[in-house]
């Protein structure tokens, strides 16, 4: 099964769908907060994580082993950039506005939050069988050619009631928060990969979630994934 991507403005449906898709093709979901928890985890000497075989691994184990190898790497390579369990729960913590903030010094430079994030989510998706959301998982993945990108929009109207219902916050409140953070993934995106992350040509499949509702969204995305694992 090929590894899923999916991606989307706030409230658009991403996290929803991602979760559904998971659960259709019987694959691992991870978000930011699975890989923060995941480092957070990770407070003990680097190796002294139990090896399971993966067939049988929890997801934040899977990414405890991911960030593991990722931590040996750089023990190994003379790198003193990543300073273990710590090191990676701050760059992992970091926002899209965190990152795409050219005003001010963040304490993780682009070069280093490039880098950690393209190494683990290759090393992710090394094994197949996930879905990941956001993050720019679908730029790091552009040459995986068993990845299949998709999508998620609705209109913004849509997109700030969901949020305002979710989070359970007035109306304007939510619009505010939509469009700052909306602002800031647009930023995060040019910042770092100069693309427009709601262009159609950078995915596979795109679905309307307002029309669609999750659970047909999620079933369109992963027909794909499964038309696109029979081709590869």
């Amino acid at each position: 099964m090929p590894v899923v991507t999916i991606s989307g403005m706030t409230a658009s449906g991403a996290r929803e769908v991602g979760q559904r898709v998971a659960y259709l093709l019987g694959v691992d979901f991870v978000d930011q907060q699975l890989m923060v928890q995941a480092a957070q985890r990770c407070g003990v000497p680097v190796g002294a994580l139990a090896q399971r075989d993966e067939r049988s691994a929890t997801m934040k184990q899977r990414i405890s082993s991911a960030f593991s190898t990722l931590l040996e790497r750089s023990g190994s390579s003379g790198a003193d950039s990543l300073t273990g369990a710590t090191g990676l729960e701050s760059i992992l913590s970091q926002t899209y506005a965190d990152m795409a903030n050219t005003e001010k010094e963040t304490p993780v430079s682009d070069k280093l939050y490039a880098e950690t994030m393209e190494k683990i989510i290759r090393e992710l998706a090394a094994s197949g069988k996930i879905v990941i959301l956001g993050r720019g998982s679908q730029m790091i993945l552009r040459d995986l050619h068993s990845a299949v990108h998709a999508l998620c929009i609705s209109p913004a109207e849509v997109r700030h009631q969901r949020l305002a219902e979710r989070e359970e916050i007035g109306l304007e409140e939510a619009r505010r928060r939509a469009v700052e953070t909306d602002q800031a993934r647009d930023a995060f995106y040019r910042k770092f990969w100069k693309v427009d992350a709601e262009d159609a040509r950078l995915y596979h499949v795109t679905v309307e979630t307002s029309r669609l509702g999750f659970d047909a969204a999620a079933e369109v995305v992963a027909s794909a994934a499964r038309l696109q694992a029979a081709a590869t």
